[in-house]
Parts: C-alpha cells; structure tokens; sequence
C-alpha cells in the first residue's frame, strides 16, 4: 500500500498508479471501502471490502491500485451489533443515484481532465454586473427553441438559443441556483414532492446529475466553458451551513457518523438548528473548515466558476451564538489566493441568535439586501417615504459606503427565488402556497405586493395597465440604482408562480418559466434590455465616481419646483427628484411621482435626454426640449445630460 498523507485531498484522489481514497472520522471504530465493480456481487466479491487504516489525526486512509475514473465507491462502517450503516463520501465529484440493487448512496472517482480550450473568466467588474438568478432545470425546460432531449439540463443552459437570449438582455452573470447533489427531505419524501430548489446538499462538490443528460461533470464545464467563450460569468449557489442529514432522527449519510462536530450542538448534545433545517454546519470545527474550503476550491479549479453566493452565510461566520467578521472562515477565505479573487456574495442572515447581520461581513463580501427590496415594494405599491428610498438609490451607503466599492457593495433585487415573481408581486395580496401541503403556513408572510383590484390573474384593461406601470417602475428603480442589480430570470419573462411565494417543492409548471409569447410579456421583456442597455451605457460612470473621487460628484434632492426638498417633503410621499452631477461632464437626473395626477417638474439647465419613463411601454430616447417636462401619475423618469 502507498504511503497516504493529510496532503492527499478528501474523498478520492486519482494517480496513474490507483486511488487514494481519505475520510475524516476520528470517532469511528472501523470504516470499509467498497469498490462494487459488479453491483449485484459487491457482497461476494472476493477483493470486498477493503478496511481502511486509521490515522493518528483521526483520518481513515486507503490507496487501491488499478482504480480508474468512472470507478464506483462507499463506504460503510459496523456499529456495536455489527450492523452496517452505509455511508457517502461527502466529499464525492460525482453521486450516483440509488437504483434496487444498491439501495445506498455511491460516488464514481472523477478525473477533472477537461478540454478548456481559449475559454478564459470574464472577470466583469462589479459596476458592470447585471446578476441574472435562474434554475438550470427551471429555465430551459418548457424552452420551445431547445431540443426536447436537453431541455432542463446544463446543456441547454449554454444552448445557442440560451446564450443569445442572455447577450441579447445584458445579463453578464448567471447566478444558478444551487447545482451540488442534493436529497430529499423527509417530510418531502411523505408527501411524494421534491427538494426542486436544491437547498439541501447532499455532496458540496458533486454536479448534481438531475441536469446532466449522461455525464454531470462533463456536461456542467462545457454549460461554463460555453458561457465563458460568450462573455458571461457564472456564480454557484452554495449551501455550506446545513446538510442533507436534518436533525435528530433525520438520515445518516455521512458527517453524523464520521464526524459529528461538524455541526453544532448544545450543551445537553442535542443538534442546534440555526438554518431552519435541522442541523447547523460548525466551521469553527477545523475538520468542517477544511472540507468547505476544499469544496469551494473544487469549484474554482475544476470548474472554473466565477463566484458563490452563500446561503444563510451568517451561519458560517458564527462564533458561538455571536457573528464574527474576522471568524476563520472569512480569514481562510481571504488567505487562499484562489477563493480571495472570486465574487463573494452572502445572504447576511439565519434564524439563530443575532441572526440578521446585513452590512457587517468584511470588505471583498458583497451583500443581498432585503432592505431595498421591501422599501421600494413599498413605496411604488403602499406609502413608503421618499426619504425611505433616497437612500437606497444611491447604494444603501449607511451600510455600504461609497469608499468600500466596488469590492463591497449592496445586491440590490425586488424578487429572489424565495418570495413572489415580479409579476405575482403585482398580482396577489396574499401567498397562495396550498400545493406545498403546509396548509398555506409556509413562505413568508410580508410581501410588501399589492393585487391593484383583483388577486390573480385577470383580463381587466384597467388592472392590467396598472400591473404593467408598475412592474416598470420596479424594475426601473432596480435598474438604475447604485449598487449591484439581481434580477430573477423568471420576472424577464413575467413569469407568475400563481400566488405561491415558496415553491421550493415544485418541481413542474408553477416554477418553469413560461416561454409563451404575449404582446404584454415581450413589451415588458423588451423594457428589460433597454433598461440595462441604459444602466451600462451610463451609470458605471457614476459609480466610479462615487467610488474615486466623491468630492467631483454633486448631489441635488428638490421637489418639482427646483427648490431643495424640506424636512416635511423627506417624511411623506411626495413627488421628488434627484440629481446627480460629475462637475460639469455628466448629470443623471431621478424623477418620481408616485401620486395619481401627472406633475410637472422645473429642470436646471437644457440639453436633457429622457432615458426611460415608465409611463410609457414602448422605450426610446428623447430630447426634453423645454425647461421641465411632465411626469405621469404613478411612474418615474430618468434623465441625462453629458453637457456637449
């Protein structure tokens, strides 16, 4: 047997001679490898199973010669009446499914060789990202214009006609849902629906084969190749704060029996669930550290991704109950010269103790931010403040300072994958969820929506017209906000989920885009790339002064007089207007009217271009001729001026 080290990575690492097979398990007695060639034999084959050798850091450790790519293994161990409890390499490249003749979770070894030919990481800056959230399966798989064979899947994700759509829109980059492999929950399984978002990881680094047509890992680099030959950056989804394995009395996969510090406990030994799913990852545990870190490598060296959005990514700088910017996560993070130069995103909350930690994680951490989505919610849909959304315009700076971009920055978004569609935010009152069989419990219950008349779908003239304006307004105020744009790829397609806010469990037409063309959804999808045509074309440039030099850059709030707004106008809902001015070079000017009856607003100076007015559903650029112009009840405009 070859000499095996704690160089040797987790799980599986091929040589030309054999494998290396590594698991953490410092509590276990014993642990079998099992190579099953021939699955229907494996407990007869003469050369099965193999014992592994403990380690005095608590590593099981094996190298068995011959092995090649494509070789299926597990692992098992014997409990004190000498029963079998079979377990997963957590730290497995490729899961395959369990079929009858092995009822258990199996990995196959994996060679990373891949042909990357000239396909190199766009590397798109920050004030130029447009983040695009889509499901691989969800997006593609009622694609009418993709083979019905690859629907669904990686492949039809870098499909020609996916890859204009997205160039075509300006989307830059793709956040995907998460792509790991993944298991079902319990109470899912009892109820014969499925984990179809994916958040409930099973193997961090394994492509999830439920999107592959044959083979995961091959087909998940040629989806990333293929975008990175069209300029478009790819970002995972990654959980690292809980597993598969739920809570007490949930399944045993893997950690629970290897190593159960992987996740928290309380004094009295029981699991803490800070995530809401039963148990709760302990990166303060070095052995855990290590394996998420060896996992986000993974990512980055195998499959050349370009960032990670971390779910729940306060779980993962805990410290105890406390959160704790310099936690050793955040520190390995920024030590690895690979992972310190990826985009980092985190969604700054758990349910734990001090749970919601937006703003506070370290520089080179960009952050969701809730806060903008049920602000401007609230003000186009309710009676929100100016003084509410003012500073959410110019990138939330309270949290955000201008002098930390573009390395931290605020994502802005009006809808996520959790929370209505865009189109249901102007549909519904009220979540719809009965098809999850939770009894309409789940999901959350402030939506900031408004239904403008009727709940649900309707063919009122009136409402329609409304529901339209003000989708316009949303994605506008989105748009052309400082900070970083996320948009959900359903809402470019004014996508509805009928209601339901939490359709995590529905993997079929409630949360697959709907690709139907009306006269309203492709008016609506053209705005879209007007919008981002217009956000790229000039506030980049205002971003970058912000960010070097602010004291070129001057601020104007005034009402639509031109006298500068009071301490009265901030505290109510009134039509207002922002300026935004590069000494004398560049001007953007923000009017809103968020009230029924059009307004006319004075404008300082001429040579002003209107470059987006919500009021009207067909987009184009136009002179304001005049020394005002008029702003229609219920929209906004964006002006500009270069001053040439």
């Amino acid at each position: 047997m070859e000499n095996t080290t704690t160089d040797i990575a987790l799980g599986t690492t091929l040589t030309d001679r054999g494998c290396h097979f590594r698991l953490h398990g410092p509590q276990l007695e014993n642990l079998f490898l099992v190579l099953p060639d021939h699955p229907d034999e494996h407990e007869t084959a003469p050369e099965m199973p193999r014992l592994m050798q403990k380690q005095s850091n608590g590593d099981w450790t094996c190298f068995v010669s011959h092995v090649q790519a494509g070789a299926a293994y597990a692992f098992y161990t014997l409990n004190a009446d000498n029963q079998k409890q079979w377990l997963l390499d957590p730290h497995a490249h490729h899961v395959l499914q369990r079929h009858d003749k092995i009822p258990f979770w199996t990995a196959q070894v994996t060679d990373h060789y891949f042909d990357w030919g000239q396909a190199q990481p766009p590397k798109i800056p920050a004030a130029q990202t447009i983040l695009c959230e889509v499901h691989v399966k969800g997006f593609t798989a009622l694609h009418p214009d993709i083979p019905p064979a690859i629907r669904g899947t990686y492949l039809a994700l870098c499909h020609p006609v996916t890859i204009v759509y997205f160039k075509r829109h300006g989307i830059t980059t793709l956040q995907l849902m998460p792509i790991a492999t993944k298991a079902d929950e319990t109470h899912l399984q009892a109820k014969s629906l499925t984990n179809y978002w994916g958040y409930n990881p099973l193997a961090w680094s394994a492509p999830d084969s439920r999107f592959a047509s044959e083979n995961p890992v091959e087909e998940c680099k040629t989806m990333i190749r293929t975008l990175h030959e069209h300029g478009i950056e790819v970002i995972l989804d990654v959980v690292y704060n809980h597993t598969a394995e739920e809570g007490h009395g949930g399944p045993v996969f893997h950690f629970k029996a290897l190593d159960p510090q992987t996740y928290r406990h309380s004094q009295d030994g029981q699991l803490l669930n800070y995530t809401g799913c039963g148990n709760t990852v302990n990166l303060q545990h070095p052995p855990a550290l290590a394996a998420v870190i060896q996992s986000l490598r993974s990512w980055v060296t195998h499959y050349q991704v370009d960032g990670f959005r971390f779910d729940l990514a306060l779980t993962l700088g805990r410290n105890g109950e406390s959160f704790d910017q310099h936690a050793a996560f955040f520190q390995a993070i920024q030590a690895d010269p690979v992972l310190s130069q990826v985009k980092l995103i985190a969604e700054p909350w758990d349910i734990g103790p001090q749970g919601y930690q937006l703003g506070h994680f370290p520089d080179g951490w960009h952050e969701c931010n809730d806060v903008f989505r049920d602000t401007w919610r609230s003000y186009w849909l309710h009676n929100a403040a100016s003084a509410e959304i003012a500073p959410l315009l110019l990138g939330t700076q309270s949290l955000f300072p201008a002098s930390h971009w573009p390395s931290k920055m605020s994502v802005n978004y009006i809808c996520y994958h959790d929370g209505f569609t865009l189109q249901d935010v102007v549909s519904y009152h009220q979540r719809h969820n009965q098809a999850n069989l939770e009894q309409n419990r789940d999901g959350h219950p402030d939506n900031r929506s408004h239904n403008l008349g009727i709940e649900g779908p309707t063919r009122h003239p009136g409402i329609m017209k409304k529901r339209e304006q003000h989708k316009r307004n949303l994605m506008t105020s989105l748009i052309f906000s400082f900070g970083m744009p996320h948009l959900l790829g359903a809402d470019l397609r004014a996508h509805s989920q009928q209601g339901n806010n939490n359709a995590y469990c529905q993997d079929n037409p409630v949360s697959w885009v709907n690709w139907d063309s009306h006269t309203t959804t492709d008016q609506f999808a053209h705005g879209c790339v007007w919008l981002i045509q217009q956000r790229q074309a000039t506030l980049p440039r205002f971003i970058q002064a912000l960010t070097e030099a602010p004291e070129s850059v001057i601020i104007h709030w005034h009402v639509p007089n031109g006298s500068p707004m009071t301490a009265s106008d901030w505290s109510e809902r009134q039509p207002f207007a922002c300026r935004i001015q590069i000494q004398a070079q560049d001007s953007l000017c923000y009017l809103f009217n968020p009230g029924n009856l059009p307004v006319h607003f004075q404008l300082q100076g001429t040579g002003w271009h209107c470059l987006v007015d919500t009021a009207l559903h067909a987009p184009e650029i136009r002179k304001i001729r005049q020394s005002g112009c008029l702003v229609r009840g219920q929209s906004m405009m964006i002006l500009h001026n270069n001053h040439r």
